[in-house]
């Protein structure tokens, strides 16, 4: 009875656990694909969970910040949803590699063209975001969620520091530091100006090879010529001694 009532006990543990952890999983957020360095550009992913068993998610609308407005956003294709990109005029304009930019885009929906997000799946939205800013240390958005039963589930909630999660937390981008070389590019980039540093340094070590191998030829020759002439000399030497004994 005892053992029972032990298992009981703890079935009923683990089954709470999960509801009370289950919300935690399931909100929309957002994460970088590799860093999102201030002064940089990002690959960003919303993440969708479908939390309903009977609704499939339909539509999501994510407002980007105003306060931090992003130069440049454009979003990934992605099979089985259309995407609308809406652009706003800026209170106050940005500079952005030294151009004046008055309008950003302020908000990306995207709409599901046949079933959406089935029950128990989840879908990534992605995004390439910049320049990041560099007065901040967190970009927050805003989502809305809607299923195929006409229910809006609103992530618009900004998470405080030293306070519990909100029900229904906006999803917040984390930004890291400035590269310390001061470079902002992605990966890509970055390895390709390696590789157009290499090439110049293979280009001198190809010609330095080359060098060396003419001055190797060049060296090679001489000697043989040098070895014929001594042999000659040799021979002319030999001959003359010859005749002055005879």
């Amino acid at each position: 009875m005892k053992v029972s009532r032990i298992a009981a006990v703890g079935a009923l543990t683990g089954s709470a656990v999960l509801v009370l952890s289950a919300p935690a999983f399931a909100h929309v957020s957002v994460q970088p694909e590799g860093a999102a360095a201030k002064g940089g550009y990002a690959v960003v992913d919303f993440k969708v969970p479908n939390e309903r068993d009977d609704a499939s998610t339909t539509k999501l609308e994510v407002s980007l910040p105003t306060d931090h407005p992003l130069a440049s956003v454009m979003p990934q294709p992605i099979d089985g949803w259309e995407i609308d990109v809406t652009r706003s005029k800026l209170a106050k304009p940005i500079e952005s590699h030294g151009e004046k930019i008055s309008e950003a885009v302020t908000k990306v929906t995207w709409t599901a063209t046949g079933k959406g997000i089935k029950a128990g799946y989840f879908q990534k939205f992605p995004l390439s975001i910049g320049a990041l800013p560099e007065d901040t240390d967190e970009l927050v958005f805003k989502a809305i969620q809607t299923y195929s039963n006409k229910e809006v589930v609103r992530w618009i909630e900004v998470p405080k520091d030293g306070e519990e999660e909100p029900e229904n937390p906006a999803p917040v981008l984390t930004l890291s530091a400035a590269s310390e070389d001061g470079h902002h590019g992605s990966g890509a980039a970055d390895d390709a100006s390696e590789e157009s540093k290499a090439a110049p340094a293979a280009a001198e070590s190809a010609d330095s090879g080359d060098s060396s191998d003419t001055t190797a030829r060049v060296l090679g020759i001489v000697g043989i010529v040098v070895g014929v002439l001594g042999t000659a000399y040799g021979v002319v030497a030999s001959r003359r001694r010859t005749s002055t004994s005879a």
